[in-house]
């Protein structure tokens, strides 16, 4: 049973060439963005798992890089990645000097995930608690990502360590909550208003995800899960309701296949906007030291 170490985490090898079905991968030093500063970084927040957390993560960046936007995404859901499976980026990214330069989409989106600097897929793989915070330290402060508008963070559900680490550690602008119809208004105010007040970052939205289910036949809306509560729990929060995204049996299957930049996503397109015209009126945080990093 292996226990993961940061430190051995990237490829030893160094050259790694371009595949139209799994996007770029940085080949050498030479071709990488230099080094340069992330304007605006949004962390996504979920109570908990199964509610589509992440491929709503996955769907705003793609909204925002249709927009024109340069774009980042980490997949900081360390124990359970699935951000660089559903852009079908398998190949590890290519380590330098300097340091690991990400993956690059097909539409040119840069990710970095853990589940790429793994050797090989371990069902044996144990993470202990303090190691999966070093672990989004680690994937943060090694990525040369170059210059970007906006990096998308993609965070394990709760609001436990790896949550804190990324909000406390990382200059995020602010976070976006993902919500399911089953979330309760009461709960979910509590946890969320406790993460906000501990670490300063800023609520920029809610975004409910697994709200309905579309008949396919007569395209009547069912709540499957209930009456949804998200637009009072935004209330509540005196923040913006992004919008709700529905089952969609569409975006499970390219999810799966690793086509996820073929899907529409034209729920996400307004929420996009929404959030950069929040993002404006936010600034940017300053980027932390080392040291604060804890390296």
């Amino acid at each position: 049973m292996a226990v993961f170490s940061a430190a051995e985490a990237a490829p030893r090898s160094e050259t790694y060439g371009h595949d139209s079905a799994i996007g770029t991968v940085w080949g050498d030093l030479s071709q990488a963005p230099q080094a340069g500063g992330i304007d605006h970084v949004i962390a996504m927040l979920s109570d908990r798992g199964g509610v589509g957390g992440s491929a709503i993560a996955a769907l705003l960046a793609l909204a925002l890089r249709r927009q024109g936007q340069r774009v980042g995404l980490l997949d900081a859901d360390i124990t359970n990645p699935s951000i660089a499976s559903m852009f079908g980026i398998r190949q590890p990214p290519s380590r330098q000097p300097a340091g690991i330069l990400p993956a690059r989409t097909i539409t040119g989106i840069r990710i970095m995930s853990s589940s790429l600097l793994l050797h090989e897929k371990n069902p044996g793989l144990v993470w202990r608690g303090p190691l999966v915070s070093g672990a989004i330290r680690y994937l943060w402060q090694e990525a040369l990502w170059g210059a970007l508008d906006v990096m998308v963070i993609d965070l394990p559900p709760g609001t436990h360590d790896a949550a804190l680490t990324v909000m406390q550690f990382l200059p995020v602008t602010g976070s976006v909550l993902v919500t399911s119809s089953q979330d309760r208004v009461g709960s979910l105010l509590k946890r969320v208003d406790q993460l906000v007040e501990s670490t300063g970052v800023p609520l920029l939205g809610l975004v409910e995800s697994v709200s309905c289910a579309i008949c396919p036949q007569c395209g009547e809306q069912i709540e499957i899960p209930g009456p949804s509560e998200a637009a009072q729990l935004a209330d509540e929060l005196q923040v913006p309701f992004l919008g709700q995204l529905s089952l969609d049996r569409e975006l499970a299957l390219r999810c799966d296949l690793g086509q996820i930049e073929g899907y529409s996503a034209e729920p996400l397109g307004s929420m996009a906007e929404t959030l950069a015209d929040r993002l404006s009126e936010i600034g940017t945080r300053p980027h932390p030291t080392m040291t604060e990093m804890g390296g």
